[in-house]
């Protein structure tokens, strides 16, 4: 538990934790330059995205889906309705008729009307459009069978002359060459001709090769399945919404407004199928009344041949027109019996199939006339119903039951009808029984002859009234109305709906700014490197002496004479603090040992050891910079010199003195250096020397400052050995270098006071995580451009 808690005080953790909100956001504008590039990056992909990318539009219709169930007869057909045409009326749910209008039999015929299985593209400076009605040229097959509408290729047709075309594969390979217009045989798409959508060709050599891609018939249905929506304007309205996207705005709206059409064309085929029905009945029974008239013709001809009769005397006109009367009331009741029967025979056949019946056959009741529409309007519900709903749907059930009493009373009212007429006949047939009697007396010749005129007429009046139906089932064909009213034709806007600019470029800015400020994020949580002053002071409670900024110059030794950079104020800065930490002394003691270690190699100790030498022989007092990292001395390389006998050639050998291991450079006034020497093979044991003593009590006596080079503590005891001579210790730790984890090593060496009057120096910080120097009077280090950007 003792360890847990020592680690948690290195990292800070004392149970709280403040945020800076100020400090955090400075954090994260360090790193500009990644959110730019970032940002830049990420709108260069959607530039490029949008470049390559089709534009899709947006095409949209409303059409109004008509109640006929609600209209009765349509204001068309009210026009003609004295001649006794009856509408068939349903209703139009718009939610069924949504489904009908998306269903794959209309949306197929849409396609095939349009062929749309078809398409011809054209190579474009960035990538291949689509050419939908200006396409060069264009494929018309022949024979649409199975294999056409289950063709999946693509092929390009380039020109030869103004006349010849080539068909080649995707490879450019030459498949097929052939002459426009004329028929071409081919293995594999069977039987077409290539024709020239353009009038005339000046230059075809400028002309592109055409791209022809062809799917299965399908696929394009499915495909425009799922693209064609439509919608209700709103829950209680009949108004429908009809939208597509696609490539070409053209295409979108003619996709619409064909699809509507094909709508229309398949509710009109449903509406007309009663009067197609009545119209095959009225057709066969015209043949067969002619024919039976004709015959009658024929007999009443030969019979006043035979006996030469031109007319009735006039002494027989008021009995014949009393027996005339009579007579054309049971022709009346005799056509109306006929077609009963007719109607019976017939209805027997088609109620057992669920189809609709003839209407307006001529039958004068009423009910059976009802009965009838009703029938034909529940068969033509359960027709629409069966196309999108299964054969367990509650409405579809219902539908079927209806049709079975409706069946039932058809039949009935077909009886009863049946029975009234032949009630009526016999009563007429009777009078007219009594009526013949009344003209016995009329000669046998000319009876004769009224019986064919009887039948003459009873045919003819029937034939008339045949003829004057088939008119009115002309009538009513032509004039059907359609189910959907088109409000507004298809229409597309000039902006496409995607991809959308505006939601692009903004998408790509975010993205672009949430990648850097992620990638910031997990850098920052990743990063247990010490960075800027408080990374010490909230994990070490050690005197902070000062912290030494990065150096853009060449060489080790920045501090000079008339020099005002960051890093020659930082080290003058650290050389005033000095005061505040070195123990007081009187007048006649010399010689402040100065020692400066580090952590581990490599965190700047010999360059801060160097510059703070320099900058205290520029004060005029006499200063020593002493190499004692005898492991891995730096002096001599930081110093651009050659290797020279030093503190190891000192201590080994009694003859050398001070001045035989002592030199200066020009280029640092007032300070002497005492190099490290030979690396010996056991540095430890030789610090224990009495030379070693001695050397530092010589040195203490003859200057005021010495700077102590010493060896990284972390790695060896060198440095403790010799603790017990200095007067202080400067901890140096390096910026982005230590890990926090590290400072439990000066924790330890500052709780324990086995460095003495240590002090800590941070080395290698970045100014703009910390604090600068000069307030903006020191001399600024030039930079090149790249050194400027990055």
């Amino acid at each position: 538990m003792k360890e847990l808690r020592e680690e948690d005080e290195i990292f800070g953790f004392d149970g709280y934790s403040e945020v800076n909100i100020k400090e955090e956001i400075i954090k994260y504008l360090l790193y500009w330059k990644w959110f730019i590039l970032s940002i830049v990056i990420s709108l260069s992909f959607a530039y490029f995205y949008l470049r390559y990318t089709t534009p899709l539009y947006s095409a949209s219709s409303y059409i109004m889906i008509k109640d006929n169930l609600d209209a009765g007869i349509s204001d068309e057909l009210k026009a003609v309705s004295d001649l006794g045409i009856v509408g068939t009326s349903s209703t139009n749910n718009p939610d069924n008729e949504v489904f009908i209008i998306t269903s794959r039999k209309i949306i197929g015929r849409m396609v095939d009307s349009l062929e749309l299985n078809i398409r011809y593209f054209t190579e474009g400076s960035i990538i291949k459009s689509e050419n939908y009605k200006d396409s060069s040229v264009k494929i018309q097959f022949l024979v649409k069978d199975s294999l056409y509408h289950n063709l999946n290729t693509s092929f390009i047709i380039s020109y030869f002359d103004k006349n010849t075309f080539i068909l080649k594969n995707n490879e450019g390979e030459i498949e097929k060459k052939g002459g426009f217009n004329e028929v071409v045989e081919h293995p594999l798409l069977g039987t077409f001709k290539v024709l020239k959508n353009i009038n005339s060709i000046e230059n075809f050599k400028s002309l592109q090769d055409v791209f022809v891609v062809i799917q299965p018939r399908k696929w394009v249905v499915d495909s425009y399945k799922s693209k064609i929506q439509v919608t209700a304007v709103d829950k209680k309205s009949s108004v429908l919404n009809l939208k597509v996207t696609n490539a070409v705005k053209l295409k979108a709206e003619n996709i619409l407004d064909e699809l509507v059409n094909q709508y229309n064309l398949d509710a009109a085929l449903d509406k007309n199928l009663v009067s197609i029905k009545t119209k095959d009945f009225i057709e066969e029974r015209l043949q067969s009344v002619g024919l039976e008239l004709g015959v009658i013709q024929d007999n009443l001809k030969e019979y006043k041949s035979k006996f030469g009769i031109s007319g009735f005397f006039k002494e027989n006109e008021i009995a014949i027109e009393s027996i005339s009367e009579n007579k054309n009331i049971i022709t009346e009741l005799t056509i109306q019996l006929s077609l009963i029967n007719w109607a019976q025979l017939e209805i027997s056949k088609q109620l057992e199939l669920d189809e609709v019946l003839p209407t307006n056959i001529g039958v004068s009741d009423i009910i059976t006339t009802n009965s009838i529409e009703k029938f034909n309007r529940l068969v033509l519900e359960k027709y629409r119903l069966e196309r999108i709903a299964g054969d367990k749907n509650p409405n579809l059930i219902a539908i079927t039951n209806e049709i079975k009493v409706a069946k039932q009373n058809l039949k009935s009212n077909l009886g009863n009808l049946e029975k009234s007429i032949k009630i009526q006949l016999k009563k007429f047939t009777s009078e007219g029984k009594i009526n013949n009697d009344k003209v016995s007396e009329i000669p046998f010749i000319e009876r004769g002859m009224i019986d064919i005129v009887r039948q003459k007429d009873i045919y003819s009046e029937l034939y008339s009234y045949l003829l004057k139906k088939k008119e009115e089932l002309a009538i009513s064909l032509a004039v059907t109305v359609p189910n959907a009213k088109i409000i507004d034709v298809a229409y597309s806007s000039d902006t496409p709906v995607s991809p959308q600019k505006n939601i692009i470029y903004l998408s790509a800015f975010i993205f672009g700014l949430l990648v850097s400020l992620l990638s910031i994020y997990i850098k920052l949580s990743l990063d247990t490197k010490i960075h800027v002053r408080k990374d010490i002071e909230s994990n070490l409670k050690v005197p902070f002496l000062g912290d030494i900024p990065n150096s853009e110059a060449k060489g080790s030794l920045v501090i000079k004479n008339n020099v005002r950079t960051s890093v020659a104020e930082a080290f003058r800065l650290l050389r005033t603090n000095l005061n505040f930490i070195l123990p007081k002394t009187n007048n006649f003691e010399k010689g402040k040992m100065i020692f400066i270690t580090s952590t581990i190699s490599g965190e700047g100790k010999s360059f801060v050891s160097i510059n703070l030498a320099a900058s205290l022989g520029l004060t005029g007092k006499k200063v020593l910079l002493l190499g004692m990292d005898l492991r891995a001395p730096k002096i001599n390389n930081y110093l651009e010199i050659p290797d020279q006998k030093g503190v190891t050639n000192f201590i080994l050998d009694d003859t050398l003195s001070l001045e035989n291991i002592k030199f200066r450079i020009p280029e640092v006034a007032n300070v002497d250096f005492i190099s490290s020497g030979l690396i010996p093979p056991n540095p430890s044991e030789l610090l224990l020397n009495d030379r070693a003593k001695f050397l530092f009590e010589a040195v203490k006596q003859e200057y005021d400052y010495v700077i102590v080079d010493t060896a990284p503590i972390s790695l060896v005891t060198d440095t403790l050995l010799i603790a017990k001579y200095a007067d202080m210790f400067l901890y140096v730790v390096r910026a982005n270098h230590l890990d926090k984890r590290m400072l439990i090593v000066p924790k330890t060496l500052y709780k324990e006071d086995r460095l003495p009057n240590m002090a800590i120096v941070l080395n290698g910080t970045d100014i703009k995580r910390g604090y600068g120097y000069g307030y903006g009077y020191v001399q600024k280090e030039e930079k090149s451009f790249y050194k400027k950007l990055f």
